[in-house]
Order: structure tokens, then C-alpha cells, then sequence
């Protein structure tokens, strides 16, 4: 928080309905300054209608919410002064070049024409465009699009930033490089609530996470917590003969004092690992019965398995629409 106390965004029991689907279901937030806080969840949990509730562009059914103080219903003007919005689409023109995006962009901030062109500049360098700022658009990657797209929202740096599934549709390196900007944005400053439905993304970025299901928060602090919450880690073996799997199961049985989970692949196996002086015991035992192993790992539970543990399915089920209908 400020030095003030007041949180970047505070929302209490905040709803929006669309028909009968609930798309925010009584959401409770508190958010400090200068972190990348995430909020996770399937498409159609009820993110964007987050976003667009918080960013002024969609009023409340019921419940409040505030950005640094200011309500974003009485206040929507101050709100909007301090905050800039990435959505899923991207927002530049195809028909523009880079820089012209940028100046244009810059003009409708109130920039006059020397300082939007200086601007505009600015952010190419930034954002690592130069090799592509005088052409069209409609030619950029998908990265480069997102990379844009990003800087176009930062032509004024604003104190508070909503990035809506920013990295959606990318290849791995185009993410990393929008991971790598997040990264800086954050550093300078900014705020930023980051929505997704990557697991990953979540655990790189984020400090704090909020896990959405059905338009509620149904778990919610750092990704180490929400790990923590779903169980210990887990001990994974495979085995150089995949016949001695059923006498590796037993003994692991035995000497861990957990079930054992049996992989699709014929020489997996994986068990709870909590005590660490028995996963040692463990791979003794499978060692004295000339059990040999190829390979094995103790791994902390995935962001992934927080998800499945908590609504039953993988992040990127898509259970309901949302503001779509709006």
C-alpha cells in the first residue's frame, strides 16, 4: 500500500450478472501498490468482467469497488486517469505502421504533435519494435502485435495496469519476452492486475494469486500457499524395467505409507513424498531388491494441480460465457 494506507484496488462483494449466469459472484479484494497480482481461472470464470467492472467500462450490479481510493462508479474520471487497460485483443490499427499507432495514440492522450512523435519513439526502443516501426502493422507477428499493443497502453505510464490474458495465442518465446516486459513495468512502479488462464504465467509473475471459479474467489494468497494447500510433494521414479513396476508399487507402498499413483507410461510411478528421510529410505529399499531406476525427481504440487484440486478440472475448461453478451 501507499504510505497513506489505501490499496491500488479494494472491491467488496462486487457482482455482475448477465441474464441468469453470474459472471462476478460477490468478489473481495485488497491490493497493494507496485505488485503483479493474477487472478486465475478458466475462460468464462469471470476475469475480463473484472477488469471491465474495475476499469469503468462496465458499471456494478451490486457491491464496491475502488482504485486507489477512488470509487470506479462516482469517481470513473479520477479512475480513469490513473489506470490503462491491454484486453485479450489486441487494439492497434493494422493499416498504421508501428510508430504511427504509437503517435496517434499519443495525440488522444493530449500529447501535441513534437511530443507524441518523441513518445512514440520512446516506447519503439523500449519495446524492442525498431527494426519494424515503419511497417504496417497487418505485417507483425503475433508477439510483436501483444508487444505493441502493451506500449500503446503505456504512451501515458499509468499507475495502474490491466493486462486481460495478455499473452493468449502466443508461441513460448513471444510469452517470455511479454513476461520480460510485465517484469519492468512492475519495477518502474506500476501496478498491474494480470488475468490468465496459463498456470505457468500465474507462477512467474505473479506475487499473489487469486484462483476464480464461477465468478468467486475460491482460494486465494502467494502460488507457494496455494501449492502448500493441495498437499506435499510428490517422490516420481521411472524405472529401467517396466516389469518390476507392480513390485516397485509395493515397496514404495510399504516404506512411504501412501498409495501409489501408476503413470500412463508403463515404467512411471509417483507417490506423496512429505518426509524426505523416507523418500531416501524409499529409493534404498528399491535399490536392495535390484530394482534399478533411471530416474527420479520430489516435486512441490503445480499451480495446475492447485486448480484441478479445487474445482475439479484443468484451467483451461471453458465452463460458461461471461461479458460476451453484454
Amino acid at each position: 500500500m501507499t504510505s497513506n494506507g489505501t490499496p491500488a484496488i479494494r472491491t467488496a462483494g462486487l457482482r455482475k450478472s448477465f441474464g441468469e449466469t453470474k459472471a462476478v459472484d460477490g468478489i473481495d479484494l485488497e491490493i497493494p501498490p507496485g505488485v503483479v497480482y493474477g487472478v486465475l481461472g478458466p475462460n468464462g470464470a469471470g476475469k475480463s468482467t473484472l477488469i471491465r467492472m474495475l476499469a469503468t467500462l462496465l458499471r456494478p450490479d451490486g457491491g464496491s469497488a475502488s482504485i486507489f481510493g477512488h470509487d470506479v462508479v462516482g469517481e470513473a474520471d479520477r479512475v480513469r486517469r490513473r489506470i490503462s487497460v491491454t484486453g485479450q485483443a489486441a487494439s492497434v490499427d493494422d493499416a498504421l505502421t508501428g510508430t504511427e499507432n504509437l503517435i496517434l495514440m499519443g495525440r488522444l492522450q493530449g500529447y501535441g504533435r513534437q511530443r507524441a512523435r518523441e513518445r512514440a519513439a520512446e516506447l519503439i526502443a523500449a519495446f524492442d519494435l525498431g527494426h519494424a516501426a515503419d511497417r504496417l502493422v497487418s505485417t507483425y507477428s503475433g508477439g510483436m502485435r501483444r508487444r505493441l499493443d502493451i506500449a500503446a497502453s503505456m504512451t501515458v505510464t499509468p499507475d495502474l495496469l490491466f493486462l486481460d490474458e495478455p499473452t493468449a495465442g502466443l508461441d513460448p518465446r513471444s510469452r517470455n519476452q511479454v513476461w520480460d516486459i510485465v517484469r519492468a513495468l512492475v519495477e518502474s512502479g506500476t501496478t498491474i492486475l494480470l488475468t490468465t488462464q496459463y498456470l505457468e504465467e500465474a507462477d512467474e509473475l505473479a506475487g499473489r494469486i487469486a484462483v476464480v471459479d464461477h465468478g468467486r474467489i475460491i482460494a486465494e494468497g502467494p502460488s507457494s500457499e496455494l501449492k502448500a494447500s493441495v498437499g506435499s510433494a510428490t517422490l516420481h521414479v521411472r524405472l529401467r524395467d517396466p516389469g518390476q513396476r507392480p513390485r516397485a508399487g509395493e515397496l514404495l507402498t510399504r516404506e512411504l505409507g501412501v498409495p501409489v499413483r501408476l503413470a500412463a507410461d508403463p515404467a512411471r510411478l509417483s507417490a506423496g513424498a512429505g518426509d524426505g528421510a523416507r523418500v531416501i529410505q524409499a529409493l534404498g529399499a528399491l535399490s536392495g531388491e535390484s530394482i534399478e531406476t533411471v530416474e527420479f525427481a520430489v516435486r512441490q504440487p503445480s499451480l495446475d494441480e492447485v486448480f484441478l484440486t479445487l474445482t475439479g478440472r484443468k484451467a483451461e475448461d471453458a465452463p460458461v460465457r461471461e461479458e460476451s453478451r453484454a
